[in-house]
């Protein structure tokens, strides 16, 4: 996102939280921003595309940043993990975004209320993920059900704790917590109980309506990138992107590294929106399949 669109949408963001989405109207979002109506219609078709992507590019940092913590730790190593679950709470406090979160759930907007549970979803899905590589592929039967019930615990700890205005260590939260989770965990395993069974949790994850990226949808955009303009760095970045692409089975720890380098590559230049739009599909084409 460029830095006049970045402007644009933290204008809208700062609108949506103080008067929710409902009572903030385009024109509102002129104003603040100091621009036409052409200009935002040049980088948003709707206000609710403008919601969706402030959602989108909070999720892309977001795992930028898990990405980055992790390189060259071990996949099972217990503090990363920890520190990775804080990255997307930190991000959500810095940019205020519960309050956008409460409109949209207070909205009638079907369609924002189910981008938001999309983005919970991933979220739960990230975190099974994870888990596993840390505990072990034992816990894997119970992995989705122990992320639901230590998100619920998450949630409602720091909800109090903001509400009574207490101080808190968020990483110790996390750990004492990730510490109660791991105690259920072990009872689930020995007795083979479960709140949630199979059926419930595969009609959840199919209430989450997504159109899938697929990889000829993400090479037929790279075609249609003028790489000519491309400076030498820029073409290693995107070669060695494009290789990984095209392997038969893609090695995510090798692939998604390549993502901030060459975004960043591309920044305050012509080509800044086409590759931020390309690293995007990337990025949904390697969660989804």
């Amino acid at each position: 996102m460029n830095e006049r669109k970045k402007h644009v949408a933290e204008s809208a963001l700062k609108l949506f939280q103080e008067k929710g989405i409902q009572h903030t109207s385009i024109q509102d979002i002129l104003k603040a921003a100091a621009i036409s109506k052409g200009t935002f219609y040049n980088y948003f078709s709707s206000k609710n595309d403008c919601v969706a992507e402030i959602l989108e590019d909070l999720r892309y940092e977001a795992s930028q940043r898990r990405i980055a913590a992790q390189i060259g730790k071990a996949r099972n190593d217990r503090t990363i993990f920890i520190e990775q679950i804080s990255i997307l709470i930190k991000l959500q406090e810095e940019k205020h975004l519960y309050r956008l979160f409460e409109a949209i759930l207070h909205s009638n907007e079907a369609d924002l209320k189910k981008l938001v549970l999309k983005h919970r979803v991933h979220d739960i899905e990230w975190l099974s993920e994870r888990l596993i590589e840390v505990q072990g592929d034992s816990i894997r039967p119970f992995a989705f059900e122990g992320v639901i019930l230590f998100t619920g615990m998450l949630q409602h700890t720091l909800f109090v704790h903001r509400y009574t205005n207490s101080s808190y260590h968020l990483e110790t939260v996390i750990d004492i917590l990730l510490s109660y989770l791991e105690e259920i965990l072990k009872k689930m395993a020995r007795e083979q109980q479960f709140l949630l069974n199979d059926a419930a949790i595969q009609q959840f994850r199919s209430q989450v309506e997504h159109k899938a990226v697929t990889k000829q949808d993400v090479l037929s955009y790279a075609d249609s990138l003028d790489i000519a303009h491309f400076y030498e760095e820029q073409k290693d970045l995107f070669d060695a992107i494009l290789e990984e692409l095209h392997k038969e089975r893609i090695r995510k720890a090798v692939l998604l590294p390549l993502l901030k380098p060459f975004q960043a590559s591309a920044q305050d230049t012509t080509m800044e929106d086409s590759v931020q739009s390309f690293i995007n599909m990337i990025w949904y084409y390697v969660h989804s399949y």
